[in-house]
């Protein structure tokens, strides 16, 4: 059996949407806009994590690829609902006519996924088939045996590794079978959406991980998503611990923890998007960037990037 072998480096999820710009929509960043973000994120970061094959993601490997960037990429499929899931206190309740649409859209997004791994190989480092969808309160429900039949199909097709994006919890008893598909594990952990304070975050963070490692001693694993927000109404957080000062102390803490770990671990996230979420402009989805929608470093990252404070000074 050969040895995985991951990059490593800095590593960060990237969605560059702006105001105004909207996946749903099919409003996506320009070539113009993608350049701009990544010419902020190179000082950084040399690992990208996508979300998706929309036109976004497509513009992202084309830049890269003309530019010659020093990026390598995870790129991601979404998946919609194949199923209702009744437990998602949001509502995920869909008409037959629409579940029978959004496999349909699935099947077109994994065939994606594959051309666009293939066209890039030394780009794409790997492919995650799914993000979030077998977790109890998702929206956009997946069955464990169809996301199997997926990575399946993703395996044949593509010479990357493959993996599936989720929550920490799902890992620890439903996926077990998909685990025995996968290249390596990609595992989810925010301490501030479970009411957590900086002074445990760092160590329920380390719990999180350790409650899947220890049951998959043979898989890699890698933290896809882990990260801080910065603004809250209060809904599934107190309001009181999402601010820059704490988003600073976390993302500090993560990176000297993963690192001497020798884990990968991609930040959540690079952007704030303004699409995500509620009407609420204090809508936590909207807030976890490292840096603001109109791309100011937070606190986070001021220090690194001393020119765009000095810019929005001037601005």
């Amino acid at each position: 059996m050969t040895q995985l072998k991951l990059p490593s480096g800095n590593a960060i999820c990237y969605s560059g949407y702006r105001d105004g710009q909207n996946p749903g929509e099919q409003t996506y960043p320009s070539l113009a806009e993608i350049r701009e973000d990544l010419a902020i994120l190179r000082k950084h970061w040399q690992l990208l994590r996508l979300y998706d094959c929309s036109p976004h993601a497509d513009r992202v490997l084309q830049v890269i690829a003309e530019d010659g960037l020093p990026f390598q990429v995870m790129l991601g499929a979404y998946l919609g609902a194949e199923m209702n899931n009744f437990g998602c206190p949001w509502g995920a309740t869909f008409s037959e006519e629409q579940l029978e649409s959004s496999r349909a859209e699935n099947e077109a997004e994994i065939a994606r996924l594959i051309a666009l791994a293939n066209r890039y190989p030394d780009i794409v480092f790997s492919v995650a088939v799914g993000n979030e969808a077998t977790v109890d309160w998702t929206d956009h429900f997946v069955p464990v045996s169809q996301m199997i039949r997926y990575v399946r199909q993703v395996k044949a097709a593509v010479p990357q590794p493959v993996t599936f994006c989720e929550n920490y919890v799902p890992w620890q008893h439903k996926l077990r079978d998909l685990v025995a598909e996968l290249d390596f594990i990609s595992l989810h952990t925010y301490p501030v959406w479970e009411y957590k304070h900086i002074h445990e975050a760092l160590e329920y963070t380390k719990d999180n991980v350790h409650s899947v490692a220890s049951l998959y001693p043979d898989k890699p694993l890698v933290i896809t998503e882990a990260g801080w927000c910065t603004n809250s109404n209060g809904r599934g957080m107190h309001a009181e611990h999402a601010v820059q000062e704490l988003q600073a102390i976390y993302y500090q803490d993560l990176m000297d923890w993963t690192r001497a770990e020798g884990l990968l671990c991609f930040v959540f996230e690079a952007f704030d998007e303004t699409w995500k979420g509620s009407p609420d402009p204090l809508e936590p989805e909207k807030h976890w960037g490292l840096f603001t929608v109109d791309r100011k470093p937070k606190l986070v990252m001021q220090a690194l990037y001393p020119e765009l404070v000095e810019q929005a000074a001037d601005a």
